[in-house]
């Protein structure tokens, strides 16, 4: 295991990578350790509205992605396997060995490298909403990605909660949400967090997966779309597949009574 450092900066607990990037970091429960792994260009907020249905079972362990949060915003390319190296130094800071890998959307890309090239510190693998990449992976609709890129920014904000939620749980749950993106972020760290996750493609590695694997995923996401989801579980050797019927994008948080027990039942069967 690698000597990464762990300090505080104004109470804000950090690791330190090889590369000297510092990575904030938040933990919270106990019992056996998780790693929770949140979407593109989010910080750690992601999991706020769950993280309790974690927490209780679980050592909960979360971090800032480089280019959010507390965490350090250097301008310089970012990929989905340097983010897993990135997972290592706060595992390593905090003296964790081994632990359960939660990933949603992006996170699950990165929890893709992680388990393939650090095997070791993977118990079991929850892959949420999340995609294999590359020329094998579903890509969002065109009329998905103009949705996004229009320059009435309230409008881009509005299809974006369209794609995370249904009409309903929004009409119930007006916000704020935190699934949305890290307002505090650079313009410049969200094209890095942009192209990281466009770049991802562990295809070739997937097969090499070890951990008992569970892929978990909305009917509904097209933002990430569902065919992504058998392409995953087939991939990797003996993953299980679990479908949500009518969820969107950010199932784990509009369908929590369903999605967290689930997790949490399978992971309590995972070795560690």
């Amino acid at each position: 295991m690698s000597a990464h450092s762990t300090a505080t900066i104004e109470g804000v607990p950090y690791a330190t990578t090889d590369g000297g990037v510092k990575l904030s970091y938040q933990v919270r429960g106990d019992g056996p350790a998780l790693v929770l792994l949140q979407g593109q260009a989010n910080d750690h907020r992601w999991w706020d509205p769950v993280r309790d249905d974690f927490a209780s079972a679980h050592l909960t362990i979360t971090f800032d992605w480089r280019g959010t949060g507390d965490s350090d915003k250097p301008d310089e390319p970012y990929t989905t396997r340097g983010f897993a190296a990135d997972v290592v130094a706060v595992l390593d800071a905090l003296g964790v060995d081994r632990a359960h890998v939660y990933g949603t959307s992006m996170g699950g890309r990165v929890a893709q490298w992680l388990a393939a090239d650090h095997p070791g510190r993977v118990g079991a693998l929850v892959l949420g909403c999340s995609s294999p990449g590359g020329a094998h992976g579903f890509e969002r609709s065109d009329d998905v990605r103009r949705s996004l890129a229009q320059r009435d920014r309230a409008a881009a904000e509005r299809a974006l909660l369209d794609l995370m939620y249904t009409p309903a749980w929004l009409a119930a749950h007006p916000g704020p949400h935190r699934t949305t993106g890290d307002p505090g972020m650079p313009a410049y760290a969200r094209r890095r967090h942009l192209a990281a996750s466009a770049g991802h493609d562990a295809w070739d590695a997937l097969p090499a997966i070890g951990a008992p694997t569970l892929v978990v995923h909305g009917t509904d996401d097209v933002f990430n779309p569902a065919a992504n989801a058998p392409l995953l579980a087939g991939r990797i050797p003996g993953a299980g597949l679990r479908l949500i019927e009518g969820a969107r994008h950010a199932y784990f948080e509009e369908f929590r009574e369903v999605a967290s027990p689930m997790v949490l039942e399978f992971l309590a069967a995972g070795p560690l």
